[in-house]
């Protein structure tokens, strides 16, 4: 989250929510913060977090599972860039099929939360950096590239993660289900799953012991051992 907000000029944080209150208090402090538009991140058992994008008051709004997270000190990179400057957002074809609606309404809802406006009082009027959305494997990659100034080459400079839409909303952070992605497995179910598959394979390990325990068992007493045989040998 820090890294992200460091390439934003235009963004500023608020004190974390209280669950109790319920989410859609965020269109109130938008609205006390004279904002149209809020990135909250949702944290659940200390595992899974999830990002939310909407426009305030009206939506629509989009909720993600963030996978594959990469800070900027993990990657240890060459890239750099100034906090203060302007990026450009890059989006690959996918992101302009007419097919395909929802991935329309999730690249226009970026443009306007990502980007930073023109001439905003804490930007620089100069463009050093690229953000990168490519849709792949039914999710949405985020890079953060340097421009280099001689040569235009892209230094990659972090973070990086990855964004698996699970709904869109009409309204903020409330409303109808315009979309719902049918490819979405929470992380719960995941996690039930690999512990069923576990439990098993345990219970698999421990019939077979008891079944090789049998017929050993049964072995001794077909052929029963005579102590006799021992001795002549």
């Amino acid at each position: 989250m820090k890294d992200l907000l460091r390439m934003m000029p235009h963004g500023k944080t608020d004190s974390k929510l209280d669950h109790k209150k319920g989410i859609s208090v965020l269109n109130e402090l938008a609205e006390m913060s004279h904002t149209n538009k809020v990135i909250y991140f949702e944290a659940r058992k200390k595992k899974d977090l999830y990002l939310w994008l909407s426009c305030v008051p009206n939506g629509p709004s989009i909720k993600f599972l963030v996978e594959n997270i990469r800070t900027t000190a993990e990657l240890k990179l060459t890239g750099n860039c100034l906090k203060s400057s302007r990026p450009v957002l890059a989006f690959d074809p996918s992101f302009e099929e007419s097919d395909k609606p929802h991935i329309n309404l999730i690249r226009e809802l970026f443009i306007q939360t990502l980007g930073t406006p023109n001439h905003h009082p804490r930007s620089q009027p100069y463009i050093d950096k690229t953000f990168t959305f490519v849709n792949f494997n039914d999710r949405i990659w985020f890079r953060v590239y340097q421009i280099a100034e001689e040569s235009g080459a892209l230094v990659e400079v972090g973070p990086r993660f990855s964004l698996n839409p699970i709904r869109i909303f009409s309204g903020s952070f409330c409303g109808a289900v315009l979309y719902s992605n049918p490819k979405y497995v929470s992380p719960n179910l995941i996690r039930r799953t690999l512990l069923s598959n576990k439990q098993n394979k345990y219970i698999e390990r421990t019939h077979n012991k008891q079944e090789t325990r049998k017929r050993k068992k049964n072995l001794k007493e077909i052929y029963p051992i005579d102590e006799l045989d021992e001795i002549f040998e």
